[in-house]
Order: C-alpha cells, then sequence, then structure tokens
C-alpha cells in the first residue's frame, strides 16, 4: 500500500500523485466515485464505463432509505389526498 500527503486546494481539489496514477492506469478525463463508511474513511474508485449514470446513481444510493411500513397503502393515499 501507498501513503502520500496531498493539500486540498481553495476548489477542493486534491492532486493524485503521478506515481499513484501511473500504478493504476489514471488518466486525465477519467471519471471517479468517492465513496465513505462509518468510521469516516474515504474511498476512491473509477467508474465503471459499463454503467450508465442512472445506473451509478441507483447504485450509489440503494439500500439508503428507510421504509416505514406501519400503514397500509390506501392509508398512505388516504392521507395524501385527504379523504376522509
Amino acid at each position: 500500500m501507498t501513503t502520500m500527503g496531498m493539500l486540498m486546494n481553495t476548489k477542493g481539489q486534491v492532486t493524485v500523485p503521478a506515481e499513484i496514477r501511473a500504478e493504476f492506469g489514471w488518466q486525465a478525463g477519467d471519471e471517479f466515485e468517492f465513496y465513505t463508511d462509518e468510521q469516516g474513511k474515504v474511498y476512491l474508485k473509477p467508474v465503471d464505463d459499463d454503467l450508465t449514470k442512472g445506473e451509478r446513481f441507483v447504485r450509489r444510493i440503494y439500500g439508503k432509505g428507510t421504509a416505514n411500513m406501519d400503514k397500509t397503502t390506501d392509508e398512505l393515499m388516504a392521507m395524501l389526498r385527504g379523504d376522509d
């Protein structure tokens, strides 16, 4: 594992060191995704070119929401429509 320190500029940009870019074959214009975990670690991953932007979005948000299933669909629809 390679560890190098870099500073973030005022635009929020961080330069990936040339050694790391060369090791992974990264080039200018390559697209990346950032992931975080519960411990506050940040991960950088190249975007899978086989996926559309919509598919990448769904993968990123999948499982993030919570469902409140204490009401039936009919009860929810009545609440939304204002049925009495």
